[in-house]
């Protein structure tokens, strides 16, 4: 059985056996070129904007490369997500409808030690059998040995003990991938950034998607605005929350069905 696969040749039966038995997939060159030079283009001066909120609210310590909330009007994050990547993996995953938690991203340079780098998994309560949250990285820079390529301890989806420092690193496996690869993940599994011995920057997206019923991160559909969601498709809808969300008032709960904040095929 491989966990790494071909993009164009993948199919579900793949997906669900090599996420069952390592925790993870690697599917290589997924995205063009260009599209990822205007996502790292975007970067910029979303890591400055972000930054200054870090630093102004006293937080900055530990978080060097990291970026939040990049799912904006204007960026790269709409067209991002109505590229649907990976879709039949993630339903057949989460089980029907899903919506994202988080978009995010990492500018790892060297000798930054971010919180990404500790090893660690990304869901705090430990479920064996109940798949609520997948993660994605999406490499806009060669994954490498020296870069800091993640470490998965690959099977370690399985079970609630945390490895210890020496075993993990001993046992490990390095997602080495090309730019514009896209890695699936288990949230049970322990994992952690690798070390950037180099002078370059290693950048990722990092996203997350969850059943309808969970909670985001950010609520993008309010962050957007709720005027956003009539130039959207039904798709775009979906992923962002805007058919999952809360009503603030009771003349937005008393709705019929169609009009409803939190639709009913939502689980």
């Amino acid at each position: 059985m491989e966990n790494r696969l071909n993009y164009a040749d993948r199919t579900l039966s793949d997906f669900t056996s090599a996420i069952d038995e390592y925790g993870w997939v690697v599917y290589n060159n997924v995205l063009g070129a260009d599209f990822v030079d205007k996502i790292n283009e975007d970067l910029i001066d979303a890591y400055k904007y972000r930054r200054s909120i870090q630093e102004k609210n006293g937080i900055s310590a530990n978080m060097g490369g990291t970026l939040h909330h990049l799912l904006e009007r204007e960026n790269f994050g709409l067209r991002f997500l109505e590229k649907m990547y990976c879709n039949e993996e993630i339903r057949h995953f989460l089980n029907g409808n899903y919506i994202l938690n988080g978009m995010n991203a990492v500018i790892h340079a060297k000798k930054e030690h971010p919180y990404l780098s500790n090893i660690h998994r990304d869901a705090r309560t430990f479920m064996k059998d109940a798949k609520l949250l997948i993660q994605m990285i999406v490499t806009l820079d060669d994954f490498t040995l020296l870069n800091g390529a993640t470490c998965f301890l690959s099977g370690s989806h399985k079970t609630d003990l945390k490895p210890d420092e020496m075993y993990f690193y001993d046992h490990a496996e390095r997602a080495i991938a090309p730019k514009g690869s896209i890695i699936l993940f288990n949230s049970n599994i322990w994992h952690a950034a690798g070390e950037n011995t180099t002078t370059d920057v290693r950048r990722a997206l990092t996203l997350g998607f969850t059943p309808p019923f969970f909670k985001q991160q950010l609520d993008y559909s309010r962050f957007l605005g709720y005027d956003f969601v009539a130039g959207l498709s039904a798709e775009l809808r979906q992923v962002i929350g805007y058919n999952a969300r809360v009503p603030e008032n009771l003349d937005e709960y008393y709705q019929p069905p169609h009009l409803r904040m939190y639709q009913r095929d939502q689980g």
